[in-house]
């Protein structure tokens, strides 16, 4: 079956399988970066936006998205000339594998999209379910917060990589953001 999409704003005929999920068929036409990390939709490797909405695409039947607007990882910037969101992601060194960052980076710009200025809390919240195994959160918040201020033009606060980050314990003792305890 074909159905009509809207990729990165471009209009697109794919051909779909009955029990195709959204991230086969956008991966299958070239758009690699969403990643499928658990194939069940509890992961967030897979997020896209459907519709202007943050969706988990491999939990999407692919027939059901018929018609619909989909804008994926990149849409958001080239290699040239990075998203403020993913210049952040590098400037903190919360790219590690990679694997994940995709569904990090599209929820963070509906997060920023929705709240220019979060919280270090409204940051952890919105990414609390995607997955991953390698940076242990600290520098994607980080990367987040900067890209927030990035993104509202105040560069002077992001200057010192992570100045909002509360770096107390629930116990209000200090402790190193990065560390395995």
């Amino acid at each position: 079956m074909e159905i009509e999409l809207t990729i990165n704003d471009e209009p697109t005929t794919v051909t779909v399988e009955s029990d195709d999920d959204l991230a086969t068929v956008l991966r299958r036409n070239g758009y690699t970066g969403v990643k499928c990390g658990c194939d069940s939709g509890v992961c967030g490797a897979s997020k896209v936006f459907v519709d202007g909405e943050v969706k988990m695409a491999c939990g999407v039947n692919a027939q059901s998205a018929d018609g619909a607007e989909v804008e994926t990882i990149e849409a958001l910037g080239t290699q040239d000339d990075l998203h403020p969101i993913q210049e952040a992601f590098v400037d903190h060194f919360a790219v590690q594998c990679g694997f994940c960052i995709p569904g990090m980076i599209i929820e963070a710009k509906s997060l920023l999209e929705t709240n220019p200025d979060p919280t270090e809390a409204e940051v952890r919240q919105a990414i609390d379910d995607n997955l991953c195994r390698c940076t242990g959160y600290q520098k994607p918040v980080e990367a987040i917060l900067d890209a927030a201020d990035r993104m509202r033009g105040d560069r002077s606060v992001a200057a010192d990589g992570g100045s909002r980050i509360d770096s107390r314990r629930p116990d209000d003792t200090a402790y190193d953001g990065d560390s395995n305890e």
